[in-house]
């Protein structure tokens, strides 16, 4: 199962996603539902007329702000009564919501976080959800077929590829790379991913890294691709240019698929380089062909908490419309929307200081923040561009956008830009995607 899922790639189509998530989670969650309803019933039975959500949420953020425990409590009753995580789409986010404004209230949103995050999920879960979340949405494809292109291109007529890929986790998006190199004319080069997460709680820290490197290597076997795999656990930004071996003859590609949003700024660190610049320097430093950046274009990682949360409403309401528009099923919506964005918006609702560990910008601040660390953009190219605006025009919703912007390709729903996608080198290499 777990194979055929990684090998299916991001080629899958929304009505090949009906066989991924597949009827056992049907039955677990529908039968939630019928409780929840059960549940809820008086409470909607007193409340027939349409609540403004959106507002509620903000009036209570407001008091949890300013401390009104009372003017709090009161106001997530009210939220509560017209909330589900199987209702529509504002129904949905507002559930979540009054999740974090609660725990931030009691003062436990580091416990609450720690709890989702600790709810060990499998790979194949993993994998399930974010399939599911590529079929809905073009987001996770568009930036899987922008940064494979783009490697692809880049190692054309070099025998040798090394990768080094920040925040890897199960390692799926390598399976549909590994094919393409196969087919090369010429015989594929020899690959080494040099896989960097962040340690995982326990006695094995890179167990899950350790576990997708196995399969890239069989997959890899399969293909005929020769392949080396390296699992570094460790803080992102504690890894340094001289830890990754890198040899002059390989064609060296760094990737980072929306990871580098929850590296600290400088809020945390007045006095010293960010973690942030500290990543982005040891980029620069290892002065490779082409450094594929994908990132969450999130301008909520204020230092107030109020201007935070409203644009992180406005960033997820976006994202919840999307799922409802595009996934009519409840139980497989709720994969996504409690496995990937629940945990995500908790976080940078209920969370301080080191604890708030989802931190992304815009890509206007990602652009500002990469020149200085001697990082030089590249020109998108014309071919991958073409290709992925129109698989988005002919193949999902009519909301999804996809446009170019200072040579960011961003993408978005309804006008909103949700994620962007970029090309850079060091500043002052040669032999790069010019």
């Amino acid at each position: 199962m777990l194979d055929r899922l990684i090998l299916n790639g991001y080629e899958a189509s929304p009505s090949e996603m009906q066989e991924v998530v597949r009827v056992t989670w049907e039955d677990k969650e529908d039968n939630a539902a019928r409780q929840s309803i059960s549940r809820r019933g008086r409470c909607a039975a007193r409340h027939t007329v349409v609540t403004d959500l959106e507002t509620l949420l903000t009036r209570c953020a407001e008091a949890v702000a300013s401390s009104d425990m009372c003017g709090a409590s009161k106001l997530l009753e009210r939220i509560k009564c017209h909330s589900s995580p199987r209702g529509d789409a504002r129904q949905r986010l507002a559930h979540y919501f009054a999740q974090g404004l609660e725990a931030r209230l009691a003062g436990t949103g580091s416990r609450l976080y720690r709890s989702l995050m600790g709810k060990r999920t499998s790979a194949v879960e993993l994998i399930r959800a974010y399939h599911l979340h590529t079929a809905a949405s073009c987001s996770i494809k568009v930036g899987l077929f922008f940064s494979t292109n783009t490697i692809y291109k880049a190692v054309a007529g070099r025998r040798k590829l090394h990768i080094v890929h920040y925040g890897i986790s199960t390692g799926f998006q390598w399976p549909d790379l590994l094919g393409l190199l196969a087919n090369r004319e010429g015989g594929p080069p020899e690959v080494r991913i040099t896989g960097i997460n962040t340690p995982q709680p326990g006695p094995c820290p890179a167990a899950l890294m350790e576990e997708a490197g196995h399969r890239l290597n069989n997959y890899a076997s399969q293909f005929g691709v020769p392949f080396k795999f390296r699992a570094i656990a460790s803080k992102l930004e504690d890894v340094r240019a001289e830890d990754l071996h890198i040899d002059p003859d390989e064609v060296l590609v760094v990737s980072s698929l929306y990871e580098f949003r929850t590296l600290m700024d400088e809020s945390l660190t007045s006095d010293m380089l960010s973690p942030r610049d500290m990543v982005l320097n040891t980029i620069s430093k290892m002065r490779p062909s082409v450094f594929v950046s994908s990132v969450v274009n999130g301008p909520y990682s204020a230092a107030f908490f109020m201007t935070r949360f409203r644009h992180a409403l406005y960033y997820f309401s976006a994202l919840f419309d999307m799922m409802e528009t595009t996934v009519p099923w409840v139980a497989k919506r709720l994969l996504v929307e409690r496995d990937i964005f629940a945990r995500s918006a908790i976080n940078r609702i209920a969370c301080e200081g080191t604890d708030r560990v989802e931190r992304p910008q815009n890509y206007k601040e990602w652009q500002t923040r990469n020149q200085p660390a001697g990082l030089r953009q590249l020109p998108l190219d014309p071919d991958i561009v073409l290709i992925l605006k129109d698989e988005v025009k002919n193949r999902y919703h009519k909301h999804f956008m996809i446009c170019e912007d200072h040579r960011w390709l961003l993408q978005g729903w309804k006008g909103r830009v949700l994620y962007a996608h970029s090309t850079w080198a060091a500043a002052d290499a040669t032999g790069s995607l010019v």
